[in-house]
């Protein structure tokens, strides 16, 4: 059994959607990162940098729980673990993988800034929003131009790369993004959005997510709450 500890956002519906992929059997645990539910010691005591998702597999290597942090971590492990998702072919590995880390390193938080500086920044600050709109458009075009060689971003299968990549593109109207502009990314899209899988991964604490609408929600993911040391 997998405890995952997550909330309703694009890197808690990576592990959602893997798991649901792999068909494991696990138990969701709501952190409410709008109430600070990221900063309780029980949560920290898994995830030291206060980010969700992280898991805790009680049938780890040699039979023993380990825990973990970091969903690009857990999609390799998840992979590894299972055999699936991850080709063991060592030139279709790495293709994954650096495509793996093309989304954790730069299209997670590139669209990130773009989001938040667009929607949840308290003004408008035009400089930032242009920088992280025309970011956001490049990685876009990055991804269109792999996708117009091969159905998924590290080749002809589908991948952890995928299962990375997608939650971020879904919110593409937020981060001022065309998607008519990049009809190859749309047809990936549409393509990873058929899968039953996914399907049911994206819904996972959606009921449980809130709008952030109040300012003591905005102070604890973007005030001072966020940054106190701990």
């Amino acid at each position: 059994m997998i405890d995952i500890y997550s909330w309703a956002t694009p890197n808690g519906h990576k592990v959602h959607i893997m798991l649901e992929e792999l068909a494991l059997p696990y138990t969701v645990h709501a952190v409410d990162i709008g109430a600070g539910d990221q900063f309780k010691p029980e949560f920290l005591a898994i995830s030291p940098n206060n980010k969700i998702p992280a898991i805790v597999d009680h049938d780890g290597p040699g039979g023993q729980p380990i825990a973990l942090f970091e969903s690009g971590t857990i999609l390799i492990y998840l992979a590894e673990k299972t055999g699936k998702f991850l080709p063991a072919d060592p030139a279709q590995r790495y293709a994954t993988l650096q495509w793996l880390m093309f989304q954790m390193g730069g299209l997670g938080p590139m669209l990130g800034q773009a989001h938040h500086f667009r929607i949840y920044a308290p003004e408008q600050i035009e400089y930032a929003v242009n920088r992280y709109t025309n970011e956001a458009r490049r990685l876009y075009g990055v991804m269109e131009k792999q996708l117009g060689k091969h159905p998924y971003l590290a080749g002809d299968d589908y991948t952890i790369a995928d299962i990375a990549a997608f939650p971020w593109t879904r919110s593409w109207k937020n981060q001022g993004i065309d998607l008519d502009s990049f009809p190859n990314v749309s047809a990936w899209q549409q393509r990873i959005n058929a899968r039953p899988a996914v399907q049911r991964g994206v819904e996972v604490l959606v009921s449980a997510r809130k709008a952030l609408t109040n300012d003591k929600a905005r102070e604890v993911l973007f005030g001072a709450t966020q940054y106190a040391q701990r």
